[in-house]
């Protein structure tokens, strides 16, 4: 962890983590919903909207620290193929679920409605709330196994 918050490290994880998010932001669509969320406020739920808002965030945060950590243990010993493979799913399931997975679209469901398959988040349980939280728990597992 002192490694990481030595300065060149530092200013890389804050770079990814921004990178990250904003890329996120875009392609889940949620600068257009967010106008929405504004307009009809008095509907929303706010209690969903925040936490998965701090799910996303928490993502963007573990992608980063998995981004640099690996970088810097690959320069160590060259040998993360495990680590590496979980932290790339927690960043491709972060971007899957998108900021909000109840009301944007994300990437999965993009991608499944190119190919005509009809899916939103929203038919889940807690509406795509555990897909977030699924995604904390493999990001923070990888962070374990590489910092180890």
């Amino acid at each position: 962890m002192q490694k990481l918050l030595k300065t060149p490290h530092l200013y890389s994880i804050i770079a990814i983590f921004f990178i990250y998010s904003t890329l996120n932001f875009y392609t889940s669509g949620f600068n257009n919903t967010f106008q929405l969320i504004l307009k009809y406020a008095s509907t929303v739920n706010w209690l969903e909207i925040i936490i998965s808002i701090t799910f996303s965030l928490i993502i963007g945060i573990f992608v980063a620290l998995n981004s640099v950590l690996l970088y810097i243990k690959y320069k160590e010993r060259q040998k993360c193929k495990n680590q590496t493979v979980l932290a790339g799913l927690g960043a491709i399931g972060g971007l899957a679920t998108g900021f909000c997975p109840l009301c944007v679209t994300g990437l999965l469901p993009l991608i499944l409605g190119l190919l005509g398959i009809t899916f939103s988040f929203a038919s889940l349980p807690f509406n795509g709330l555990e897909i977030q939280l699924l995604v904390i728990i493999i990001l923070f597992s990888s962070y374990k196994m590489i910092k180890k």
